[in-house]
């Protein structure tokens, strides 16, 4: 059974830092792009920054220069470290496995002083 669970979300002020984690089973992990989306109340997701089987980065032009997205193969986990968050970055951010696509549940993270 194909699963990826999230986790590493929570509050935190602007400018700071956090980082989130995709642990997928189920699935040949180094196989398969990874990327983050999110989703805030009432919107459709997003995208924010994918990730290939080797390690090359993709971001949305809102993080850019800002987040960064990585993997750990023999984890089986990607990652999504983000730094200098703004109030606009809050959201559910949900990992998502590339062709066949599947989503995981999400993590909440809320940016706020």
């Amino acid at each position: 059974q194909v699963q990826l669970v999230e986790s590493g979300g929570g509050l935190v002020q602007p400018g700071g830092s956090l980082r989130l984690s995709c642990l997928g089973s189920g699935f040949d992990f180094s196989k398969f792009i990874m990327a983050w989306y999110r989703r805030s109340p009432g919107k459709e997701r997003d995208f924010v920054a994918s990730i290939t089987q080797s390690g090359g980065p993709y971001y949305a032009d809102s993080v850019k220069g800002r987040f960064v997205i990585s993997r750990d193969n023999a984890k089986n986990t990607v990652y999504l470290q983000m730094n200098d968050v703004k109030p606009e970055d809050t959201a559910v951010y949900i990992c998502y496995k590339l062709e066949p696509g599947f989503w995981g549940q999400g993590t909440q993270v809320t940016v706020s002083s």
